[in-house]
């Protein structure tokens, strides 16, 4: 079932199954607001404590005119045609996190269960297309995208899912078990609440402290551990990753291909987020990326996708909720 409704002032679209709700919000870069899990009645993604803003309100606090970061409120947005800091690429301008998250999308319905979301870039000549669907006789939503070269010459672009899980089914004893071989943290901390060693590259899931010692990543600390930490996962034995709340009896499962996804971003506000427009965040981001630089940096070493003129590329990540 289909339903077009409003949440805090934005038009959104509500898909429902039997197993899980999909809420969507077109012309908020037709990010997943909320995925609801009914057999716990748990939003699994994070939502952030001061809340979404009406349209037009006025950007948040420190976002420093990225306009990803001025409304952010949290749920899963699409970074394209590049992920990570602002660049100029080819005489473009693209901004924080992409083009894409942060403009109106066309979304229509595609089915009974399922929505299709399209948005020509204007910094680059590529169509983004993600079909989004809830599979009738799982607890499972399958995205399938397709990005298609527009123009004459080959393009290149990066890709990234800023997908955010959050309380009540991120909390204290819950698990995070990716495929990843290796810990890499960003040279030089956020803030002073980090509590890994920048810098550095370790076997999962011990990473070194700063304090000294290490620390097991896939044991989910409460908020009260005060930290705030960005880390990218690599060496990838398979494109998937598990997070368990035994509290709740349910976990979710990440699924993409690796081949296109080799990295994966796990964003740790624990509880230790204090710059703006951040501050008060406690969740867990799972996010598959291309790359883990911009496109410009990403592009110079060969890390970019490149795409021919008049060619796509296709792939498809599936979210699936199950017992713990």
């Amino acid at each position: 079932m289909i339903t077009e409704h409003a949440v805090g002032g934005w038009r959104a679209v509500t898909v429902t199954s039997d197993h899980l709700s999909l809420t969507v919000l077109p012309d908020r870069g037709a990010e997943v607001h909320a995925l609801v899990d009914r057999a716990s009645g748990v939003d699994v993604l994070f939502h952030a404590p001061w809340g979404l803003a009406p349209p037009g309100a006025p950007a948040r606090e420190g976002s420093d005119g990225h306009a990803f970061l001025e409304g952010y409120a949290g749920g899963w947005q699409e970074l394209f045609p590049s992920a990570e800091g602002p660049c100029t690429y080819r005489g473009h301008d693209i901004g924080y996190h992409g083009e894409v998250a942060a403009i109106p999308w066309q979304v229509v319905a595609g089915g009974e269960l399922s929505l299709v979301c399209t948005i020509d870039c204007e910094t680059v000549p590529f169509r983004l297309e993600r079909r989004l669907t809830l599979v009738a006789d799982l607890a499972q939503l399958r995205v399938d995208e397709r990005i298609s070269n527009t123009g004459g010459e080959a393009w290149e672009c990066t890709w990234g899912h800023h997908l955010v899980l959050g309380p009540p089914f991120v909390a204290a004893g819950a698990r995070f078990e990716p495929a990843a071989g290796t810990i890499v943290t960003i040279p030089e901390m956020y803030e002073d609440t980090a509590r890994l060693e920048p810098g550095q590259r370790s076997a999962w899931p011990d990473a070194r402290l700063r304090a000294g010692g290490t620390v097991d990543l896939s044991h989910l600390p409460g908020p009260e551990v005060q930290s705030h930490d960005d880390t990218y996962l690599t060496d990838l034995t398979a494109g998937t990753l598990r997070v368990t709340n035994p509290a709740l009896g349910r976990a979710l499962r990440l699924d993409w291909d690796p081949a296109v996804f080799k990295w994966l971003i796990a964003w740790m506000p624990f509880g230790g987020a204090e710059a703006m427009p951040l501050r008060g965040s406690y969740a867990l981001g799972i996010e598959p990326w291309v790359a883990q630089r911009s496109l410009v940096d990403a592009a110079a070493i060969g890390d970019a996708l490149s795409v021919a003129g008049g060619a796509t590329l296709e792939t498809t990540l599936t979210v699936t909720m199950e017992a713990a």
